[in-house]
């Protein structure tokens, strides 16, 4: 394959409905359609400051399903490893608009489409073109095929030299059980290069307070960077190395929508790594992003372009 992606992610993409006016759902008679899903947030974020980049999912052969594939295009994502189905829909969702704190989202993906994604999709040649591998444990939470996907995923990445980054983006209704969710994750965790939760995702995972103990806790495991966010605050590092620090959080003026904002932040991270950057340098790069993204109303209105990024982080905001 001539073709070089600088990265590779694949998961589930959503049509996404969300609401141009407050309250309730069921009240709500005017919405938006946009793209949504974790790791199409992190593919266009990566896209937009020029990392080429790949997204492998499975499809419906419908309408949400054609609006997605042309969504992700329109954002210079590689959709060459897409495949369609004619036995499962396309996921959506709807999203609420809250005027303060975080909105109520409501899905629509049980036996999707996306969630009969199998080793029979994985194609070698796609994977050992890029670079570097994001994933997300939502993947494994939707469906045992997509869980073999994920870990035959990291392996064969891992195995060709390839970085490998893991967001552990809990979602414990798509779990059986918090047990299964906990053991799970942090089986994914082992397999990676650069882990990176929410401190409350990682009290939940380790059963440990600190960003300190957190971190080692993954670090004994076999990872070589750990990212821990802390909300507006900013965040921890540390690596097998030892560097370690807290980075302070962006001032932001006004919170839009907190959704988007650790994908944001994934970006940040990923895109300043596969730039060599220094990891502190890597983790202020996230902390601007994830600022941005809860600066803007969709989960991927405020991921910026190289520009924007540029001259956010040096207004220093």
């Amino acid at each position: 394959m001539s073709k070089q992606l600088s990265a590779v992610t694949f998961g589930e993409p959503m049509a996404m409905f969300y609401a141009n006016e407050a309250g309730p759902l069921h009240e709500v008679t005017s919405f938006s359609k946009a793209l949504a899903g974790a790791e199409s947030n992190v593919a266009t974020g990566l896209s937009r400051l020029e990392h080429t980049t790949g997204y492998v999912t499975k499809l419906g052969e419908d309408n949400f399903g054609q609006f997605i594939a042309m969504a992700l295009n329109k954002e210079n994502i590689d959709t060459d490893s897409i495949t369609y189905t004619k036995e499962a829909p396309t996921g959506m969702l709807i999203k609420s608009k809250v005027l303060t704190g975080d909105p109520k989202v409501e899905y629509f993906r049980k036996n999707s489409a996306a969630s009969k994604l199998s080793l029979a999709d994985f194609d070698e040649a796609y994977f050992a073109s890029a670079g570097h591998l994001h994933v997300t444990s939502i993947s494994s939470a939707l469906s045992k095929t997509c869980h073999e996907f994920s870990l035959h995923a990291m392996e064969f990445m891992k195995k060709s030299g390839k970085t490998v980054s893991l967001d552990p983006n809990l979602r414990p209704t798509l779990w059986p059980d918090k047990e299964t969710m906990v053991a799970t994750i942090n089986d994914l965790a082992t397999r990676c290069d650069w882990f990176l939760p929410g401190l409350g995702e990682g009290k939940i995972l380790t059963g440990l307070e600190t960003p300190e103990e957190i971190a080692a806790y993954y670090l004994e495991r076999g990872v070589s960077l750990v990212v821990i966010k802390l909300g507006p605050e900013g965040a921890y590092y540390k690596t097998a190395a030892g560097e370690e620090g807290y980075v302070n959080g962006f001032k932001v003026e006004e919170v839009v929508d907190t959704v988007g904002a650790g994908d944001g932040f994934a970006v940040g991270v990923i895109s300043a790594m596969l730039e060599k950057l220094p990891v502190a340098e890597a983790v202020r790069r996230g902390n601007a992003i994830g600022a941005l993204a809860v600066m803007s109303p969709g989960d991927m209105d405020g991921l910026p372009t190289r520009d924007k990024l540029e001259s956010f982080m040096s207004a220093g905001v």
